[in-house]
């Protein structure tokens, strides 16, 4: 007996998005956690000298990425919702609004980069900013493939599967929760 659509999607194999997805967000989740927890580590090892490099970083664009990054989060959920309801407009410029918050991200952070760097805070620095330039520095290489599935996403949003468009969403989403795992890490907790 052949499984209805319907009973498929709601199998645990055909979650949404697909399996293929979760597998991958689940690797990038444990492996970004991986990372975090030897930074934490670390710090405990040399508390006086994580807080001293800690106090370089900038916090206020730190908090402004995070609310670029929920922005484009909650609007990307609206546009799901959308392309599900047959929303078309909505859709469309729930798309632009997340993929320009993105890039809202990804500016703010590179001027940062940019500033850490003329500062002489390099991979090489010290234990703090080597951690500092792996995490942040993965983290923003994951925001750019997700504005660019996101953008492939938006320029076939006419024929778009609503499996293809949860499976973006479900990237981008990851990307919002590393960053919300990384953002007290390195720039809150002292």
């Amino acid at each position: 007996m052949n499984e209805s659509a319907e009973e498929k999607k709601d199998s645990i194999w055909y979650p949404p998005g697909g399996i293929l997805i979760w597998m991958i967000v689940f690797v990038e989740v444990i492996t970004f956690c991986m990372g975090i927890g030897s930074l934490v580590y670390d710090k405990t090892q040399n508390p006086e000298g994580f807080l001293s490099m800690q106090s370089h970083l900038n916090r206020g664009f730190a908090f402004w990425n995070t609310i670029f990054l929920l922005t484009s989060g909650f609007l990307l959920a609206m546009s799901v919702y959308a392309k599900e309801n047959n929303k078309d407009s909505q859709f469309f410029f729930g798309m632009i609004g997340t993929i320009l918050f993105g890039f809202g991200f990804l500016v703010l952070k590179f001027i940062e980069f940019y500033d850490k760097w003329m500062l002489g805070f390099n991979l090489e620095s010290n234990t703090f900013f080597s951690y500092y330039w792996l995490l942040t520095g993965f983290h923003y290489l994951h925001v750019v493939v997700g504005i660019i599935i996101l953008f492939i996403v938006f320029l076939n949003r006419k024929t778009i599967s609503l499996v293809n468009l949860e499976a973006g969403g479900i990237f981008w989403h990851m990307c919002d929760l590393i960053w919300l795992i990384l953002y007290p890490t390195l720039y809150l907790i002292q």
